[in-house]
């Protein structure tokens, strides 16, 4: 009898661990990965070769959740989180803004807003749109995707009467060539234009490449009217209902808000803070 129950312990045992092995052969044939969609001429943000921040931060967490980076490449327009996050080919858009309606969004890893890009040499110090020397100067503006959408920063001028003085610059621009939303910020150092109106980290990611020197100073957001704010505060977007996700990346996110922080640093992202002015000259 006891050799029988000796027997029956050792079938068991043996079928468990039969079974984990077909467990475990399953799951390295189907590692996890970390699969995000990009676009891949979208600098500072992202390119098709790794050169953007949010590709250094889509690294740094592929690697804390020892899971490799699969990238799905898509022109960010519109339609982008439809075609790419809701069709589900990726799992993960690394930058959204923060409460986007078709996205479950992390909590918010910086904020940013429109700043102000002049050659340092024009002794220029726009800090508001209240500023009276917008009236006379000629001003770059930016404009999105779909007919020439104008920003919330454009809105802000238009408010004000500021209109006949402004010069239109796609974000997209010429598709073909790199850096498309860099045409605005080589103006500026070209003189074409006097002050520029950028988002913040593509004012300050150009502004450092240019030949001459320029300043990039944020906006002040309490310029802004109460249904178009100057800043943004920017996180991870996952799909609706894809909760654990979400709550990894939140935790990665606090994990390394350092390495994050630096992360934007190099690329010279203007960020405003609770504790800190908005400004940076």
């Amino acid at each position: 009898m006891s050799s029988r129950f000796a027997d029956g312990h050792w079938v068991i045992a043996g079928g468990l661990l039969a079974l984990l092995a077909i467990v475990a052969s399953r799951h390295d044939a189907h590692p996890r990965s970390l699969r995000v969609c990009a676009d891949p001429n979208n600098l500072p943000f992202s390119n098709d070769r790794m050169e953007g921040f949010e590709n250094r931060l889509a690294t740094l967490i592929g690697r804390s959740l020892h899971a490799p980076v699969q990238y799905t490449w898509w022109p960010e327009r519109r339609g982008f989180i439809r075609n790419t996050l809701n069709a589900r080919r990726c799992d993960v858009v690394m930058g959204v803004p923060s409460g986007l309606a078709s996205v479950s969004t992390t909590r918010p890893y910086y904020t940013s807003g429109y700043a102000f890009v002049a050659r340092t040499d024009r002794g220029l110090w726009i800090r508001s749109f209240n500023d009276p020397a917008l009236r006379t100067l000629r001003i770059g503006i930016q404009l999105l995707p779909g007919d020439g959408i104008a920003t919330p920063a454009t809105y802000a001028l238009a408010r004000r009467g500021i209109v006949d003085n402004l010069v239109g610059y796609s974000v997209t621009g010429n598709y073909a060539e790199p850096n498309p939303p860099a045409r605005i910020i080589e103006a500026v150092a070209r003189g074409d234009v006097d002050v520029a109106v950028v988002w913040g980290p593509l004012a300050g990611y150009f502004g450092e490449q240019q030949p001459v020197p320029l300043r990039v100073t944020l906006a002040d957001p309490a310029d802004a009217s109460s249904n178009l704010p100057l800043s943004f505060s920017m996180a991870i977007g996952v799909r609706h209902g894809d909760d654990q996700l979400r709550r990894e990346l939140d935790s990665l996110l606090e994990q390394h808000r350092g390495e994050v922080n630096r992360i934007l640093d190099a690329y010279h992202v203007p960020r405003i803070t609770s504790s800190t002015s908005p400004h940076r000259d």
